[in-house]
């Protein structure tokens, strides 16, 4: 089967991966099958670095919170604050401590101070944006900071007669914030403030506040700038998807996990569509998040399913969004060893590149049916490619062992 499979294999660079594709694709996307691993991060900023010279990508998107991304972007652009301090506060997940994120922020920063200095347009700038929403599984941000970020925005612009609440309404009607982050709220609805009297008067501000964005457009592009424009947008995205997921929580019934999860893939879906009008960008985030195929967990009350960012985004974009699984061999450091042979990785593994571009549907067709079985993962934290998704996928990058993590 080795032999059968080899010919389905290239080496691991950017033409590879577009000589799958009929056209270079608005949104890029790069899937991982476990989080926090260098060796991954290595994989994704040699790609991103391909398509930025080879392809025109100008955008790196990756699965971390989208406001706090903005701190991230503000320092590769312009240099503001310092790459310490930036590391610490632009990021979520804890992903600001991962050798990787820092070289790849160190990176663009590097290379737009060039295009600054070759006097080159802003334009060829590289822009970075975090797309996941401002939530954890553990639970969810108070909508302060996109809501009156956004009421900012337009106070700053528009007629005061126009906009349909004061700074200070927001700020009776949000109260404290840890009413908003109660950690129990996740497990028990009635913890949750969501569905509280404030929070509905919240959810039907942010609506009119919103469209009061739209209204204005003209204007506003007029007053300020695209980027400013933009970054409203993502505000109102925000503050309207927060609310509507904590509205969610406070839910009692047998969907409210099935919700949760779809809502927090549609705030991931929405920030990539904004980022698709502006330019093709490459996307990196969790296989489950990027993939085509309805994505389900078991979670403490059974089995949840739900339709991922990348499956909303496919079928908004079609062709325009591309997809590529990542599958690995080793974390011996995790307790994953040498993937048996009767599975995907362990056929790939079976090859002698450390790193490989392979042609899913071609692959697919040489394994015919039934497939291999799919692999069973010792170690939680790493997800195996599911072989019944081989035709929808795109592409696969193949990784053969991953080292230990570097997190000086």
């Amino acid at each position: 089967m080795v032999t059968v499979i080899k010919d389905t294999v290239q080496p691991f660079e950017t033409a590879a991966v577009m000589g799958l594709l009929p056209a270079r694709p608005r949104l890029l996307a790069l899937g991982e099958p476990t989080h926090g691993e260098d060796t991954l991060l290595e994989v994704r900023n040699e790609l991103f670095r391909q398509l930025v010279e080879q392809e025109g990508y100008r955008t790196i998107a990756i699965e971390s919170d989208c406001l706090m991304g903005l701190v991230v972007d503000d320092y590769v652009t312009s240099g503001t604050g310092t790459l310490d301090e930036v590391m610490e506060r632009g990021f979520s997940h804890g992903w600001g401590a991962y050798a990787g994120n820092r070289e790849l922020v160190r990176w663009m920063r590097s290379h737009n101070e060039r295009v600054h200095d070759e006097g080159r347009p802003a334009s060829e700038r590289l822009r970075f944006a975090g797309f996941d929403g401002p939530l954890e599984i553990t639970g969810a941000a108070s909508p302060r900071q996109a809501l009156t970020a956004l009421h900012g925005c337009l106070a700053a612009r528009v007629d005061a007669d126009l906009l349909p609440c004061t700074a200070e309404t927001l700020d009776r009607l949000l109260g404290a914030d840890d009413r908003w982050t109660e950690p129990a709220a996740m497990t028990d609805p009635a913890r949750s403030v969501g569905r509280s009297a404030e929070a509905r008067e919240l959810r039907l501000l942010a609506d009119d506040l919103v469209s009061l964005l739209d209204e204005q457009t003209p204007h506003l592009l007029a007053a300020a700038s695209r980027d400013d424009w933009d970054r409203a947008h993502l505000y109102g995205r925000t503050a309207a998807g927060l609310l509507r997921y904590h509205h969610w929580m406070a839910d009692t019934s047998p969907a409210r996990m099935n919700r949760l999860l779809g809502l927090r893939d549609r705030m991931m879906a929405d920030n990539l569509l904004a980022l698709a009008a502006r330019g093709p960008a490459l996307v990196n985030a969790q296989n489950a998040h990027l993939q085509r195929e309805k994505s389900t967990m078991r979670m403490w009350q059974g089995k949840v399913e739900w339709w991922s960012a990348g499956a909303l985004v496919s079928a908004r974009l079609g062709e325009e969004y591309a997809f590529f699984a990542t599958a690995l061999g080793t974390i011996r450091h995790q307790g994953v060893g040498t993937p048996p042979p009767d599975t995907v990785e362990g056929l790939l593994y079976g090859l002698p590149q450390g790193r490989c571009v392979v042609d899913a549907s071609r692959l697919a067709t040489a394994l015919g049916d039934p497939r291999p079985a799919a692999r069973v993962s010792p170690w939680f934290g790493y997800a195996s490619l599911d072989p019944a998704h081989l035709a929808s996928i795109d592409g696969l990058v193949f990784v053969k062992d991953v080292e230990v993590p570097d997190r000086r």
